[in-house]
């Protein structure tokens, strides 16, 4: 359900954060991961406006390798409002991850988890509406606060809203800043952790790193 207004949105959070689906554990071995991400024109700037042009791309990936991508566009059904980031961008992402060939066994979201208003942020609401398990990732966290990890690459630092621990900084990389990793559907944030160090290379996470390039080179070949 992806509501197109405000006030059914926040409702809907609210049930979302209430919901206790089964959690879900990655297989040992190699996951099929999956990503996704959305762009718009160069150059904008602000909250943005309903009717946006955007760029949306999903990407499956196993063992490193990406085995499927889909690109199309779209528009933006809303501008963007801190903690309602859902009614701007959740059916674009739904739209083009129904498109892969097959679900991922978890995909990587540019979004919140529990670190929001009503702890049910973009990566917890799109797990639960293409029933997948999800990991959110995102350079800053929206509510929460907690310090930087080390600089030994998979070090970790908790970061919390009041007082629950509600998502983790990771260094990814040493010498980098660190990532925020979200649990959304169906994780919780050890097993989020672990899909991210399982799958990053490099500082972004493969799967999100493919979508995003994806993404762009669309918007570029339309300039």
């Amino acid at each position: 359900m992806w509501p197109s207004d405000a006030e059914e949105l926040v409702e809907h959070q609210r049930h979302l954060a209430e919901l206790s689906p089964d959690p879900w554990q990655p297989r040992t071995g190699h996951l099929r991961s999956g990503g996704c991400w959305v762009c718009f024109p160069r150059g904008s700037s602000g909250p943005g406006a309903a009717g946006d042009l955007a760029w949306c791309a999903a990407a499956l990936l196993y063992d490193g390798h990406t085995l499927a991508l889909r690109v199309i566009p779209g528009a933006a059904r809303a501008g963007y409002v801190p903690g309602l980031l859902a009614m701007r961008l959740g059916p674009l992402l739904d739209n083009v991850v129904r498109l892969l060939p097959q679900l991922p066994d978890v995909l990587l979201v540019d979004g919140t988890g529990r670190d929001h208003p009503r702890r049910a942020g973009l990566t917890l609401h799109l797990g639960a509406e293409l029933d997948i398990p999800t990991v959110g990732i995102t350079h800053r966290p929206l509510l929460a606060t907690g310090t930087w990890p080390s600089e030994d690459p998979g070090a970790t630092a908790p970061l919390r809203l009041d007082g629950d621990v509600v998502a983790a900084w990771v260094r990814t990389r040493p010498g980098t800043r660190p990532l925020v990793v979200h649990p959304g559907w169906r994780t919780d944030l050890d097993t989020a952790v672990e899909v991210i160090r399982r799958v990053t290379a490099r500082r972004t996470p493969e799967p999100l790193r493919v979508a995003r390039r994806a993404a762009r080179e669309a918007r570029t070949a339309e300039a």
